[in-house]
């Protein structure tokens, strides 16, 4: 073989070998190459509760797809997969499907740690889609159904002497044969149905705490107040009487700190010269506990934001959203939360940061999570940036069968299915309600696995007063809930302002353009295809744009564009799937969207 071929030969040995891709993506974004497969997501995950010492599990682990009647770990593996990315994805290593037949298992060892005066040792999932079983050295020690939510097994009572100590998970992806909350998953993807995402596709870690340790900081910021609640959450193990010192600081400095004493950890800290947290100033305070019990000590920290959001009548009559008691104008995009490499899970933790950056950029100031929950990490950013959030909660599996008013066209779920529902949804709430950026909670899109809906609204309102809550988005109203909500496509429009609710468009536009060599399919794309240019993309968005005034002068309050980016067939964003090219130049889009969002108290 000629010298200048063994050379290739090696430069693509090396290439391949330092990449977690198994074979090349359909699309690569700016972060593809970037992924240490060996040690991919090296950030702590939770920025709300953080520890300094810990042990990130992301990496190289065992895997293998059996059939999900074999209920049993296998005894010989498939080969590797790159965690925390979904089996299916480029990422992975794998790129398999599993079908709601077969069962996916992951197993990698553990190395024990020191857990001397009684320390507990936890284990970690930011995320897992769907149904887990784990198992530790052979014993099952947890079951964990839910897709988007993060958990916690304490796993000291089930360690074995020694070092090692196995670690094994089964998990199972139910997809269009359950009734459980998927987004957009489906088996077959076409139009706005996207490929399954199966299994880890969060970080997964490992904490030494001690015997007493902090579970949550349990944060009330109260803006009109000039205050902040905090009640940490303890799980005890020990006897010994505790007590906890908290420290708020603003810029670094420390502007208030207090001690406490079990049982009641609870205090109201005041703060001086409060600052509020807006998309202009998206100021955060931070918090330290540290909790002793004797000599032992845990320390944690965390951030809050002050601000208050709720629904008011606006000088011009119309009930409108006010944030920090100033009426808002919020103009966005959906933003459905997929990658081309890594499907659920961006490739790097600076590409997920990039998607808010640029929202930020483009002059958006709110955006709509559609239908999926983030890491924790995609919320810090958002608030670090002064990116508003609708939060959608996943869809179920089923769709209603009509467009009637509600609930004649709800479905009719299953005590057991209605109950895992409201239990992820109520984990969705309970573990995000501590982001400013998140200021109104979407229990339903467009009817899909609509089910009890009223009385659901219901329950997030009362597990979170200080939010907004949207019952149903676009589709038939229920009378009830902070917005009035319409979606109208692909010209914005609206419905009448009632008294007491804001109207909303929850999604207009999807004015699509293909961009050669940035598409994940070559043909059968979805959107609206009346562009075949830059320029005509440019000039109907600044008309649909241009529209939106008319409608604010009528009682609008909201505007949600479809959509930031394309995903797999659907060519409707602005910024192509692999994140390669945004298709309007970033200044032209920001000073047409400066003319609905400026002098509206959230424009910058």
């Amino acid at each position: 073989m000629p010298a200048r071929f063994r050379r290739l030969v090696l430069l693509l040995g090396l290439a391949v070998a330092g990449s977690a891709l198994a074979a090349p993506a359909r699309l690569e974004t700016p972060w593809t190459r970037k992924v240490d497969p060996d040690a991919p997501w090296p950030e702590y995950p939770r920025p709300q509760l953080v520890r300094e010492s810990w042990t990130n599990l992301n990496g190289r682990w065992d895997y293998a797809i059996r059939p999900a009647s074999v209920a049993t770990p296998p005894t010989q593996y498939d080969g590797r997969i790159v965690v925390p990315f979904a089996v299916e994805s480029a990422l992975s290593g794998v790129q398999r499907r599993v079908q709601p037949t077969e069962r996916l298992w992951y197993r990698r060892t553990l190395v024990r740690p020191d857990l001397a005066d009684g320390r507990r040792l936890l284990l970690n999932f930011g995320a897992v889609n769907w149904d887990a079983e784990i198992f530790l050295n052979g014993a099952h020690v947890e079951h964990h159904a839910g897709g988007y939510d993060a958990f916690t097994i304490d796993l000291t009572d089930h360690l074995r002497p020694g070092a090692e100590q196995e670690l094994v998970l089964a998990v199972r992806n139910p997809l269009e044969t359950g009734a459980q909350p998927r987004g957009k998953q489906v088996s077959q993807p076409k139009d706005i149905w996207y490929t399954p995402v199966t299994g880890i596709w969060q970080t997964v870690w490992l904490e030494s705490v001690p015997a007493d340790y902090v579970a949550d900081l349990g944060l009330a910021p109260d803006l009109d107040h000039a205050r902040v609640r905090v009640a940490p959450v303890v799980v005890r193990h020990g006897t010994t009487p505790i007590t906890a010192e908290i420290t708020v600081r603003s810029a670094g400095r420390i502007v208030a700190t207090r001690t406490v004493t079990s049982p009641d950890l609870a205090a109201e800290l005041d703060l001086p010269q409060p600052r509020a947290w807006s998309p202009a100033d998206p100021f955060l305070y931070d918090v330290e506990v540290v909790l002793h019990a004797g000599a032992v000590t845990d320390r944690v920290q965390g951030y809050f934001g002050l601000r208050t959001v709720e629904i008011a009548k606006a000088p011009d009559g119309y009930d409108r959203i006010f944030l920090n008691h100033r009426p808002v104008f919020l103009l966005g995009p959906l933003d459905q939360g997929w990658w081309p490499d890594g499907l659920y899970t961006a490739p790097t933790d600076e590409a997920l940061r990039w998607d808010v950056t640029t929202m930020r950029a483009l002059g958006f100031n709110v955006v709509r999570k559609h239908v999926k929950v983030e890491p924790a990490r995609w919320y810090y950013h958002c608030d670090r940036a002064g990116l508003l959030v609708w939060q959608d909660m996943p869809s179920a599996a089923r769709l209603t069968p009509t467009m009637e008013w509600i609930p004649a066209g709800e479905l009719k779920f299953s005590p057991e299915e209605d109950a895992q529902f409201r239990r992820e949804l109520e984990a969705m709430v309970r573990q995000h309600r501590m982001f400013p950026s998140i200021i109104t909670w979407v229990t339903f899109n467009e009817g899909w696995g609509q089910h009890d809906a009223l009385a659901i609204l219901r329950q997030v309102k009362q597990l979170d007063p200080t939010r907004l809550v949207d019952g149903t988005s676009g589709w038939g109203d229920l009378r009830a809930g902070d917005l009035l909500d319409c979606h109208a496509y692909p010209e914005p429009g609206m419905l009448p302002a009632l008294p007491g609710r804001a109207s909303v468009l929850g999604e207009f536009g999807g004015l699509g353009l293909p961009v050669s060599g940035h598409l994940w399919q070559d043909q059968k794309w979805w959107g609206d295809r009346g562009q075949s240019t830059v320029e005509q993309l440019a000039a109907r968005y600044a008309k649909f744009i241009g529209l939106i005034p008319a409608l604010k002068a009528r009682g609008l309050a909201a505007a949600i564009y479809t959509q930031i980016t394309d995903v797999e067939g659907e060519i409707n964003g602005l910024v192509t799937y692999d994140r390669q090219v945004t298709k309007v130049p970033v200044e032209r889009i920001r000073a047409i969207n400066a003319t609905v969002t400026e002098g509206t108290g959230a424009s910058h």
